[in-house]
């Protein structure tokens, strides 16, 4: 079909046609898109520190559309409150805990001082239910970064308990090199819920029992299975204390298996867009909070990759696939040379499913704001006709949201 036609149809079909501006391209979606992005945390300044304050609850999270779960977050929110500051600003961080559970917070790819680190047993005791603890670090490097909670990671980093940081500088060498209009920050992870849920239940009931244990008075290193000393450790041993690997609470296969793998705490179809308009410039940042790789592809243009874990690179790299592992940050460049509404998915995709079914996932799509209006006419599926599907007029019916290909 060519311009014409399409035009054509278009007008004698207005009868039976949705113009896309009533939601995707209109300004209250556009403002309701922004809230699926992190808000940023906002700080007071005390001399020289910016001081911020994070807390943890267990909060309920919509995945997609009717599908809820129980998550533990930072500030009751998946992924938590970007924290945003300049390099070598002075950071306060007042961490509260307000569940019945310990916690830590990891500042990932930031250089604080070893106390600060938040690794439970190593750099600090574990924050225990209601109390807090204060970070202070100096911010740097500058770049993409994110942090997390590193006590029972296996469980409370896929609860949500993750969040990005951004270390910023005036002379911003990326917004030099490539002058961007806008920015986007988007945090990759991946839920098991079945496992967040019997885990999250059962270590709620081995802190009640701790809990009690050490309000009676009577700690036991053997039941907290912790110990001062690896001497320590194999006295009691010796003695027929057995370590919780040997008779494990679950096997191999009750380890997390994802069945549910968000952007930014969603799942298609309630990931965010990214708007862009053409000859527009956009900077992304990619987190991979989660625990598996994610083959990040972007349908009808090439990009720049242009800092790999907050590092510029000397020379950026134009491609139009990257693998984010677990732990990885990327910034990338997008120039709005291709206008359309185009595909940015896991190429792996059994990261785009849902409960198993595809499409789901980190399906998202990028929109070009200025999409021309005769390109927006949709016709509504309750008049859509079989015969018409596949008589070169399927992009008058596009785009959908589909559940079950």
């Amino acid at each position: 079909m060519n311009r014409k036609e399409f035009l054509q149809f278009g007008t004698m079909g207005m009868t039976g046609m949705a113009l896309f501006p009533a939601n995707l391209f209109a300004e209250e979606t556009k403002k309701a898109n922004l809230d699926k992005f992190p808000s940023r945390l906002p700080y007071t300044k005390n001399g020289d520190w910016k001081e911020f304050h994070l807390s943890v609850n267990i909060t309920q999270q919509e995945l997609a559309p009717a599908m809820k779960i129980h998550t533990l977050t930072f500030n009751q929110t998946m992924p938590g409150p970007e924290i945003r500051v300049k390099e070598g600003d002075k950071v306060r961080v007042f961490f509260k805990n307000n569940t019945e559970l310990n916690h830590t917070i990891h500042w990932h790819g930031i250089y604080v001082p070893w106390r600060m680190d938040g690794v439970p047993y190593v750099t600090q005791m574990p924050v225990m239910p209601g109390k807090e603890f204060v970070y202070e670090f100096t911010a740097e490097p500058y770049g993409t970064h994110f942090y997390h909670c590193h006590w029972g990671t296996l469980l409370h980093m896929q609860s949500g308990m993750f969040g990005s940081l951004i270390v910023e500088k005036d002379d911003d060498p990326i917004k030099k090199a490539f002058p961007y209009d806008r920015e986007y920050t988007l945090v990759y992870s991946a839920h098991d819920v079945n496992f967040l849920r019997n885990e999250l239940n059962g270590m709620l009931e081995r802190m009640k029992e701790r809990m009690y244990m050490m309000q009676t008075g009577r700690f036991d290193p053997e039941w907290f299975n912790l110990f001062d000393s690896m001497e320590e450790l194999q006295k009691a041993i010796a003695n027929g204390y057995q370590p919780p690997y040997l008779v494990n609470r679950r096997a191999p296969a009750d380890l997390p298996e994802p069945n549910w793998f968000t952007v930014n705490g969603k799942s298609y179809p309630s990931t965010p867009y990214l708007y862009i308009k053409t000859g527009e410039t956009i900077r992304v940042r990619l987190i991979n909070a989660g625990t598996e790789n994610h083959h990040l592809h972007l349908h009808g243009h090439d990009f720049w990759m242009v800092c790999d874990d907050g590092v510029p690179l000397p020379q950026p790299w134009q491609r139009n696939t990257l693998s984010l592992s677990p732990g990885k940050t990327y910034d990338i460049i997008i120039e709005g040379t291709n206008r359309g509404i185009w595909t940015f998915h896991d190429h792996d995709t059994r990261r785009v499913t849902n409960n198993g079914l595809y499409p789901g996932g980190n399906l998202m799509a990028l929109v070009y704001e200025d999409l021309p209006e005769e390109e927006r006419v949709i016709q509504p599926m309750k008049k859509m006709k079989m015969g018409n599907m596949n008589k070169g007029k399927g992009r008058d019916m596009l785009p959908k949201i589909a559940l079950d290909e």
